[in-house]
């Protein structure tokens, strides 16, 4: 397994990077995006980061257009539209693949590492009464999918897209890392 602090990643404003800047704290990554029923998570995401970044908690929103074209913006809109609708000052990173076969490198190493999520089924029971297919067990189910990365490094949990951000199993889990030095 790569680790995922040395994996290239592009912030929002164009600009290569990794993220080593973030070792030592707890990530929460989350695959976003502008035009879905899920959006209004960035509400959430932004008080959990809010509340916790003190502690060392780093919420980073990766945009993906993986589901159903839900996130067709530049970065310059997406860093517009979260900024100006939902006041999200965590960081951002240019958009990338979730899934597929043009799966980002640090999707790769998340899903590989976490295949199975907290609060797996619901939002693929919910998809399917839509008619809307969804990607086979392991793989991203759709968008607002979050992964929990210890302090040192290692992808310790994953949460299905319907695990709001104040979710007790969420938070539980966020404050658990956070209480590891």
């Amino acid at each position: 397994m790569s680790d995922v602090y040395d994996i290239p990643v592009t912030r929002i404003d164009g600009k290569p990077t990794t993220l080593a800047a973030y070792r030592g704290k707890v990530l929460l990554i989350v695959n976003v995006a502008s035009k879905c029923g899920l959006t209004p998570q960035y509400e959430g995401l932004q008080a959990v980061y809010r509340d916790k970044a003190g502690e060392g908690l780093e919420v980073l929103g990766f945009p993906a257009n993986n589901f159903m074209n839900q996130e067709p913006g530049t970065e310059a809109e997406i860093a517009d539209f979260c900024s100006t609708t939902y006041k999200v000052d965590f960081p951002l990173f240019s958009k990338i693949s979730v899934t597929g076969e043009d799966q980002h490198p640090l999707y790769r190493v998340l899903t590989q590492t976490q295949p199975k999520g907290v609060g797996e089924g619901p939002m693929r029971e919910r998809l399917a009464t839509y008619g809307i297919k969804t990607n086979a067990p392991g793989e991203v189910v759709w968008n607002f999918e979050k992964f929990l990365v210890s302090r040192d490094g290692r992808v310790v949990e994953r949460f299905a897209p319907d695990v709001v951000a104040n979710d007790p199993r969420l938070l539980a889990a966020i404050d658990r890392e956070l209480a590891v030095h």
